[in-house]
C-alpha cells in the first residue's frame, strides 16, 4: 500500500505564501533512543507584485513535552533567495527531537527592493510520527 501523502500547511502574509510539508524519517530515527527526525520541504511563493528577498529566519520547535528551542539565522539553507513577482524558492530541511511528536512553527524576515523589512509567517505545523500513542483532546 503506497504511503500517504504529508499533509501540507499553508500560511500568506503581505503576497507570500509559506507552504511547508513535513515527513518522518524512519529510517533516520532511532525511537530506543529517544532519537526521531523528520525532514520538511518549505516553498516560497511570490504571489504579490514586489520583488523580496529572504533574509533570515527564527523557528519555534517544541518537543512533546513542551520544551521549546528557538533557531535563528541568516537566509535558509545557506541561501538568502531574492523572488520577483510570480517566482517560487523551495528547499528541504530537517528537524530532530527526542519525543515522538513535536511542533514547529517561525517566520522568515523578508526584505522589499526598496528596503522595507517584513516578517512573513511560517505556519504551525505537527511533527508526528507512527511511535506517538494518539491522545483525546
Amino acid at each position: 500500500m503506497p504511503a500517504s501523502p504529508p499533509h501540507a500547511y499553508e500560511e500568506v502574509t503581505r503576497g507570500i505564501k509559506i507552504t511547508v510539508e513535513p515527513d518522518f524519517l524512519e529510517e533516520e530515527s532511532e525511537p530506543h533512543d529517544d532519537h526521531y527526525v523528520w525532514s520538511y520541504t518549505v516553498r516560497i511563493d511570490n504571489a504579490s507584485d514586489v520583488v523580496v528577498q529572504l533574509r533570515d529566519r527564527t523557528w519555534y520547535i517544541t518537543d512533546a513535552n513542551g520544551r521549546t528551542v528557538t533557531v535563528t539565522g541568516d537566509g535558509v539553507v545557506g541561501e538568502q533567495p531574492v523572488l520577483h513577482p510570480g517566482e517560487a524558492y523551495e528547499y528541504t530541511s530537517g528537524c530532530p527531537l527526542r519525543t515522538p511528536s513535536g511542533l514547529m512553527v517561525g517566520s522568515y524576515g523578508m526584505e522589499t527592493a526598496s528596503g522595507e523589512s517584513f516578517k512573513a509567517h511560517i505556519p504551525a505545523f505537527s511533527l508526528d510520527s507512527p511511535h506517538d500513542r494518539p491522545r483525546l483532546n
